[in-house]
């Protein structure tokens, strides 16, 4: 993340499948800020997380679950909620951020200096001259 600012709106709905396993429906929804890997400048990412888990308290009633359900595995204390949310965000993350080319190309040509065509004008020393000088005459 580029920082801390955006957005996270979530809903969780707790419920019953048609097989009686207790589930949550899951629908994120966040606006936050990453860092461009072209250009390494902030850039806003709209992520949209939507899923179904399965709450189980084991690995082996996990394991049973079908496909279409992720588990969550809840310990007898409870489970942490605001936990939940940052893993579906991380989750949802790209692996690779990167801004449109032409805006990367505008913000990359601001450190890169003055463009060819601009020097051209002037006349540059070739650092080769030192080296024909010491060069012997034919």
């Amino acid at each position: 993340m580029a920082s801390d600012d955006g957005s996270i709106q979530a809903e969780l709905a707790f419920s019953r499948d048609e097989e009686n396993r207790a589930v949550v429906d899951l629908v994120l929804e966040a606006n936050v800020s990453v860092t461009c890997q072209r250009c390494l400048q902030a850039m806003p990412l709209a992520i949209s997380v939507s899923n179904r888990l399965g709450i189980v308290w084991t690995d082996e009633q996990a394991r049973h679950l079908p496909r279409q359900l992720d588990p969550l595995i809840a310990p007898e204390e409870g489970c942490d909620l605001w936990y939940l949310v940052e893993e579906e965000l991380i989750l949802a993350l790209p692996p690779f951020s990167y801004h449109d080319t032409e805006d990367c190309k505008q913000i990359l040509s601001d450190f890169s200096g003055p463009a060819a065509d601009e020097t051209q004008g002037e006349k540059q020393p070739n650092p080769f001259d030192v080296l024909a000088q010491l060069k012997k005459g034919d």
